[in-house]
């Protein structure tokens, strides 16, 4: 009989917004008529700006005629869509990238995940905890993570590094030897942010260490503060040290078009078994090239269209919204005198639990008694014990609906 990857068997329980779906629908089953009000997985919920629409449109008429049909396009991305992205998210901000370091992709979730693939095996990765599951199940996939202690409730060869109250959700520099670190900024979970200086100390370290950064910015374009950069290339010396990751998703509403990239400058290096220096961006782009066939074109060019002058109002005008919605959320919950972060610089709230609760036991009284569902902090890791993740994606009405029922609950 054919054996299996049991890599895969080390993955602990379920993923955990296939759980929160698990329970909502459960819960819907016995209780049919509850009026659910979903805050917990990040999907938006305003429509594709106009701009983009148009450019989508036109873009499948194009597709109907042979004279301008297009087939299999490139995969790293159309030279249009590149060159906006380097135009506009970067050199517009001082930061040097050019097109061959871009690589456009289905999503900021999938490269995550992906990026893994082109290091070694024994590469020793460190992840910030609370964190994005995505960053631990894949390791744990390729063999990296070795065996769960269900004691601490981690992996025995996953460097955690700790995110809390004490530390401002801010986590200290390793302890010890690292190959990978995946840094998340704005934060998911969290909602927290580092300033230039404290992400400096990071591409420092890095670059002292020899360690590669996997910098995940997903949510940049909602920052607020000024002193928070928006991409770890702002930080000198980062294009030697630094991936990083964005996406389309919840700045243009794409979570459903889907459409992201990934940076990988070529001044990053490292090192094969023999100890010769590699071009990362080489081998990121032999992955992409025989794994992926490349983002549609229809999608590329709505994408593209969000950097056009309507396109960059609407999607402002979208960020707006759903940082208000932030705000409104943020501002219910500290009224009720609730330990409450983020929702300043990114769309998330993270908030200690009340009342000695844990997690799930929090989830399950805010779905019970308030028919909201949020996300509980420990299915981001061990450190996020005792809090809870709201998303600012929700409606305007459906947010102050959620906000008013918290209120009226006995916390």
């Amino acid at each position: 009989m054919t054996q299996i990857n049991q890599n895969f068997l080390e993955l602990q329980g379920s993923y955990l917004f296939s759980e929160i779906a698990k329970r909502r629908t459960k819960f819907m089953h016995e209780n049919p008529d509850a009026d659910i009000i979903s805050l917990g997985i990040g999907d938006v919920t305003r429509g594709l700006p106009d701009a983009v629409m148009t450019a989508m449109h036109a873009a499948v008429d194009e597709l109907a005629q042979p004279r301008t049909f297009r087939g299999y396009g490139p995969e790293q991305g159309y030279d249009f869509l590149l060159q906006a992205i380097v135009e506009h998210d970067y050199k517009a901000r001082g930061i040097d990238i050019a097109t061959n370091e871009v690589f456009v992709s289905d999503g900021s979730k999938c490269d995550v995940g992906n990026i893994q693939e082109i290091f070694s095996q024994d590469a020793v990765i460190a992840v910030q905890d609370p964190v994005y599951p995505v960053y631990v199940d894949t390791n744990v996939m390729a063999g990296r993570s070795g065996k769960f202690n269900s004691e601490t409730n981690q992996y025995e060869n996953i460097v955690y590094l700790r995110c809390d109250a004490s530390n401002d959700f801010k986590p200290s520099l390793p302890d010890r030897k690292v190959d990978l670190i995946y840094l998340c900024y704005p934060n998911n979970p969290t909602g927290m942010t580092l300033t230039k200086g404290e992400l400096k100390a990071w591409v420092d370290y890095a670059k002292e260490n020899g360690c590669i950064i996997l910098f995940d910015s997903a949510y940049e374009a909602f920052i607020t503060e000024a002193d928070v950069p928006r991409s770890i290339y702002e930080i000198e010396g980062a294009h030697e040290v630094a991936i990083e990751f964005r996406s389309f998703s919840k700045t243009a509403g794409f979570t459903g078009v889907r459409c992201a990239y990934t940076v990988v400058p070529r001044a990053l290096k490292a090192k094969d078994a023999s100890g010769n220096e590699v071009t990362v961006a080489d081998l990121w782009n032999r992955r992409h090239t025989t794994k992926f066939n490349g983002v549609s074109y229809v999608t590329q060019r709505g994408a593209a269209a969000i950097y056009s002058p309507e396109g960059k109002r609407q999607i402002t005008e979208l960020v707006d919204y759903y940082m208000t919605n932030a705000g409104i959320i943020r501002d219910g919950l500290k009224s009720l005198g609730l330990q409450v972060y983020g929702g300043v610089n990114a769309p998330y709230i993270w908030l200690k639990t009340p009342s000695g609760l844990d997690s799930w036991s929090f989830f399950d009284k805010l779905l019970g008694e308030a028919n909201i569902v949020g996300t509980p902090g420990v299915g981001f890791g061990q450190a996020g014990q005792g809090y809870f993740r709201l998303t600012a994606f929700g409606s305007r009405e459906n947010t102050e609906k959620a906000v008013e029922r918290i209120t009226k609950l006995s916390l």
